[in-house]
């Protein structure tokens, strides 16, 4: 079994992850939330992406903003299923509300009207 990590939202909720080393995949067809992420200095996680969608879509190098998120130097991908659309756009941004160092220049997220 995976190693589990919990992240904190804005909201204080705290959403159950389990952690995969890069490089890694999943079938497709597996809605979820996902972390794209690193240790820092501190042995302390760190957001570099924060998305949600098809798992096997967007656990990939095909990912829309794969570059960044190799540059920034993701090491693992932090993941969750999650079959409500809704409840993952709602994680998503209770998340982000949180680690906002997740969006660029730290992080790859674009803020939305950036």
């Amino acid at each position: 079994m995976a190693e589990t990590c919990n992240w904190q939202g804005g909201s204080n909720t705290l959403y159950k992850y389990y952690i995969h080393e890069l490089p890694t995949s999943f079938d497709d067809g597996q809605p979820g939330n996902y972390i794209y992420s690193k240790l820092n200095e501190r042995n302390l996680w760190v957001p570099i992406y924060i998305g949600e969608g098809d798992l096997g879509d967007r656990v990939s190098e095909d990912h829309h903003q794969a570059a960044c998120i190799r540059s920034k130097g993701a090491t693992h991908v932090h993941v969750h299923l999650n079959d409500s659309q809704r409840a993952r756009q709602e994680e998503e941004a209770d998340l982000l509300a949180r680690y906002t160092n997740a969006y660029i220049p730290h992080g790859c997220n674009v803020m939305k009207g950036g």
